[in-house]
């Protein structure tokens, strides 16, 4: 039986090539797509109506207009630290940590 980190592995490389399909990549609308369905909160709390603009630049690191799996793990280890840093933030204030 896998162990939840592993679990956690399995789904982000499985939720990766469900939105990049056979070509192994994310298009900037891939991403979108990506980011609505997997982050509702995220997108729905986001002012920008540039982030997946500005998203897709930071993550394309070869300016060819594709988001490869190393790239959309550093996004998602980026957004996972802010949250982090978020909740411990929020719990010091709350006296909990």
């Amino acid at each position: 039986m896998p162990s939840q980190m592993e679990h956690t592995m399995e789904t982000m490389m499985f939720t990766f090539h469900t939105f990049a399909g056979d070509k192994g990549y994310l298009t900037k609308e891939d991403l979108r797509v990506l980011m609505e369905k997997e982050f509702p909160g995220f997108w729905e709390n986001q002012k920008d109506p540039l982030a997946v603009d500005k998203i897709m630049k930071d993550q394309d690191q070869c300016r060819d207009g594709r988001v490869g799996f190393q790239s959309f793990f550093s996004l998602i280890a980026g957004l996972t630290i802010a949250c982090n840093d978020y909740f411990v933030v929020h719990m010091k204030q709350k006296g909990q940590k």
